[in-house]
């Protein structure tokens, strides 16, 4: 539990190839299954403070209440994706804390310090997204979500299809 954060809601890996990763977390690690989203829609997405035309396929699943995110970046545009990839490789790239308020603990973020890094929306306002750039060490960037609309109804799904996965159907395709 974090202080200024709150509970780690989900691991967020890199990838270059995410068919790959979704093999290896199904077939050798019996997670899932993954809901997964081969051409996701940002309404926008920022790098820095400037627009980013991002290209991203993810995929969703839970292991108990930790939800797992798999994310492959499809183009070159700026993200702190690519920069993990390119300075880390592939791996653990991001812990995420979600919120029902999210304006409070993204003003919260920026007033004690933090700066960000990439910031984004998919799916309306509800839908808003920050990573804060952290030191330290690789794998320690923090997410904030904005839970209060669809996605927290979409994340509550893949929780619980996950409690009671018998191995069968292990990659959902999800169709925006």
């Amino acid at each position: 539990m974090s202080l200024l954060f709150g509970s780690i809601c989900q691991n967020g890996y890199v990838v270059r190839d995410i068919e790959a990763a979704l093999r290896f977390w199904t077939q050798t690690l019996k997670v899932g299954p993954f809901f997964y989203i081969e051409r996701v829609k940002t309404d926008w997405f920022r790098y820095r403070g400037r627009e980013s035309p991002v290209e991203l396929s993810i995929a969703l699943a839970n292991s108990g209440d930790l939800q797992i995110e798999l994310i492959q970046q499809r183009n070159d545009a700026p993200s702190m994706y690519l920069d993990f990839l390119r300075d880390h490789g592939e791996g653990l790239q991001h812990m995420s804390c979600w919120s029902h308020d999210y304006q409070a603990l993204y003003d919260n973020a920026l007033s004690s310090g933090f700066t960000i890094g990439h910031e984004g929306q998919i799916g309306g306002p509800q839908g808003r997204f920050a990573y804060f750039e952290t030191t330290g060490h690789a794998g320690t960037v923090i997410e904030i979500s904005d839970i209060s609309g669809a996605k927290g109804k979409f994340f509550e799904h893949i929780r619980k299809v996950a409690a009671t996965w018998d191995g069968s159907d292990p990659v959902r395709i999800v169709r925006p």
